[in-house]
């Protein structure tokens, strides 16, 4: 390519590094802060003082003194109350309680016995005593325990290998079914219906019955012969006036 294209000594070229405009930004998917208000205003940005009205509050009584209903002791001074001694009467207290001394009657030196009087010893036979706990504490010969020799838990002893049966393993037994293969209980009976011609079906119905009368009718215990039966009645009727207008209806034109 002829060099009178280019201007100047930049030529085209690889980058050496990185490049702001290689990489994609986010668009205007993020908003600068605003500069009005007091909440998430720009920290870049000098910020006016904010000011809002408190509520007002409620105003202390203040109290100038006792009213006229105040009423000062009369033992009461500038400096506090009157210390002139006062006295007052008590009631008398109760007598303590004498102190009972036996006289001589109480004491009775003939049962004093062998306490005052010179005797000869006496002797008894009392329980064996084994110290200052009465139960023996030192273990006997069946407190030891001599460790076994059987197993594989032998103190101080080779033990050889010991096997236990273990029970059959589903995972890895010749019976696993790798391929979940269905069994022949897993597929049900098909109707034949299905893959053939369908027979006729039938179905039999419950037993209907003849229409009938359900009126209720009464039986021959509600007629009582032994009562007769009263005759037709007559009686008079109401007397018209002569002057009444008979009413004429559109039937009788």
């Amino acid at each position: 390519m002829d060099s009178d294209v280019w201007v100047g000594p930049w030529r085209p070229h690889r980058p050496r590094g990185p490049i702001a405009a290689l990489f994609k930004s986010p668009g205007p998917k993020y908003s600068l802060p605003p500069n009005t208000g007091y909440i998430l205003h720009d920290p870049s940005r000098p910020r006016a003082p904010a000011y809002s009205f408190g509520a007002r509050l409620p105003t202390q009584p203040r109290t100038c003194g006792p009213g006229p209903g105040h009423l000062v002791p009369a033992g009461m001074t500038v400096r506090g109350p009157d210390g002139s001694p006062s006295y007052s009467i008590h009631g008398r207290p109760r007598d303590s309680a004498r102190f009972l001394t036996p006289g001589p009657g109480r004491y009775f030196p003939e049962r004093a016995g062998s306490v005052a009087y010179p005797s000869a010893p006496r002797h008894s036979m009392a329980s064996r005593n084994w110290g200052i706990r009465s139960e023996q504490q030192t273990p006997g010969p069946a407190s030891y325990t001599v460790p076994s020799l059987l197993g594989s838990r032998v103190v101080g002893k080779v033990s050889a290998p010991n096997y236990s049966i273990y029970g059959r393993s589903a995972v890895g037994a010749f019976f696993e079914d790798l391929s979940k293969t269905p069994g022949p209980c897993a597929y049900h009976v098909v109707s034949p219906g299905v893959y053939k011609s369908r027979a006729p079906q039938f179905t039999m119905l419950a037993r209907t019955s003849l229409p009938e009368d359900n009126t209720r009718k009464p039986g021959p215990a509600a007629y009582n012969v032994e009562k007769p039966r009263k005759p037709g009645g007559w009686s008079f009727g109401i007397r018209h006036s002569e002057y009444l207008v008979p009413i004429t209806t559109d039937v009788n034109t």
